[in-house]
């Protein structure tokens, strides 16, 4: 699968609209803020809806490489199949579109190490570099807290960042999963804090609720996702996506870590020596209290 294949229409558009005409934009705007339902209208409405002519509607369906707008409908159509379809699922459509494997085709560790060493690859490939720039200064450059959450897998990669970002900085939090504790924490976020929230299909809607949250308290928030975007996609400050492909049924989740872990990579080299020496003040500490 090309690298293109990965990209979701949603991210075409959000990575392309800076080569749209301005009438083409408004159309990029109503998508994105409605997505997918705005998709699905007429071309009509939507032109309606964006203020601009019919034509314009389907030149910037063509513009994003479709021969036409019901091709682009199809494209988002495939997408929410993609970003809904369940472990089980996906394993059913990659057997029937590779056929039963034999008995002397490559091994499970060589399919392993092909499919994740391409995902990682991908995914550092298709990271706009300002986009990952403006991760790191959003939570290197944070005045408030940096609060951190995910959900059923994504919970994990939140834990691992903050584990990390605590040894380089002060103001690093992990919400807490207990309900009254999470919503204390969230009534005071505002707009010098930054939300860092990692979210993958199946998306859920307790993440999703915590982005809009944010979003009207003016706090950035920082995604981590996939390729065909979370709807907190369109809450976000910056996007960070990540390819999924994996030998298994479910998604890949080593191309994630490899980019959190260029993002610490990032905070680190932002912040300079006051990290280090943050870092040499938490090593001591430990010692004196016995902690390894």
């Amino acid at each position: 699968m090309t690298s293109e294949e990965h990209v979701s229409v949603t991210e075409r558009i959000r990575r392309g609209m800076g080569d749209c005409t301005p009438a083409e934009r408004k159309v990029a705007r109503v998508l994105l803020a409605s997505s997918p339902s705005a998709g699905f209208e007429t071309v009509a409405k939507l032109a309606a809806r964006a203020g601009v002519s019919g034509p314009t509607v389907v030149r910037f369906a063509v513009r994003f490489g479709f021969t036409g707008f019901p091709e682009f409908q199809q494209a988002l159509r495939d997408d929410l199949d993609q970003r809904s379809a369940s472990p089980m699922a996906i394993y059913d459509r990659d057997l029937s579109a590779s056929g039963a494997r034999s008995a002397e085709e490559t091994s499970v560790l060589d399919r392993a190490a092909e499919t994740t060493t391409r995902a990682i690859a991908g995914t550092f490939a298709e990271v706009a570099p300002h986009d990952f720039e403006a991760g790191v200064a959003a939570i290197a450059g944070a005045r408030g807290q940096v609060w951190l959450a995910g959900g059923r897998f994504g919970g994990l990669f939140a834990r691992y960042l903050a584990q990390h970002l605590q040894m380089l900085r002060a103001g690093v939090t992990l919400l807490p999963e207990e309900p009254s504790a999470r919503a204390a924490a969230m009534t005071g976020i505002g707009r010098a804090d930054v939300l860092v929230l990692f979210d993958y299909r199946r998306y859920e809607e307790g993440t999703r609720a915590l982005a809009t949250r944010a979003a009207k308290r003016h706090t950035p928030v920082v995604l981590f996702t996939d390729s065909w975007l979370s709807p907190i996609a369109l809450d976000a400050t910056v996007v960070l996506a990540s390819q999924t492909d994996s030998p298994s049924p479910f998604d890949a989740m080593s191309p994630v870590l490899a980019l959190v872990e260029a993002v610490i990579a990032g905070c680190l080299e932002s912040l300079g020596d006051p990290a280090t020496e943050r870092m040499r003040r938490t090593e001591a500490t430990a010692d004196e209290l016995g902690l390894y």
